[in-house]
């Protein structure tokens, strides 16, 4: 009977959210590459990336998704990131980057409302994305068509997505900070 190793793979919470030596680098874990239609979900009990959903027919997610482990936002599930890098990555992988902003959100479904903010990050090893600091260093019409994605992505699962606001990369890194403790607590 094979060994079971501590911190193993499917052990996500081994890993942590900030890198020890820098405190601006967190870690995302991808679980949807960019330009891919299906969803893909971190499963904790199955210690496996499962599909979640399938978007509709000429929809895709229009950069990396995934979340920072050891974490727990207010919709109850570790905190979400969309990552920007060159090239997409695959479900699972671990890059290590910096926030740059926050889309501040609502999700309405089932009769219930709940906060379902999504980080923005810049992936440390990039060469398209490397100048951005602050979200204030993107695109407004980009910004606009990332929120108007989850609203279209959220509608097409029979949920409703608005955004709230767009804020900066020291209100993301505070939110960050809030759902590690919330993460600790849980």
């Amino acid at each position: 009977m094979p060994k079971k190793l501590k911190g193993a793979p499917g052990s996500l919470h081994t890993l942590r959210s900030f890198d020890k030596e820098d405190q601006t680098i967190v870690r995302v874990v991808i679980e949807t590459p960019k330009g891919c239609r299906n969803k893909y979900k971190f499963e904790p009990k199955m210690a496996a990336f499962k599909l979640s959903s399938v978007l509709p027919e000429g929809m895709v997610f229009p950069y990396d998704f995934g979340f920072i482990p050891n974490t727990h936002a207010e919709d109850g599930d570790p905190i979400d990131v969309l990552l920007l890098m060159d090239q997409p990555a695959f479900p699972g992988c671990v890059i290590e980057s910096r926030l740059v902003g926050v889309i501040e959100a609502q999700q309405t479904g089932k009769g219930e409302n709940a906060r379902n903010d999504r980080l923005i990050a810049v992936a440390e090893e990039n060469h398209s994305y490397s100048e951005l600091r602050d979200v204030t260093d993107i695109n407004k019409t980009l910004l606009e068509d990332i929120g108007q994605f989850f609203a279209n992505y959220h509608q097409a699962r029979g949920t409703k997505f608005k955004v709230l606001g767009i804020r900066g990369a020291r209100h993301a890194y505070r939110l960050l900070k809030k759902s590690i403790k919330r993460g600790k607590a849980a």
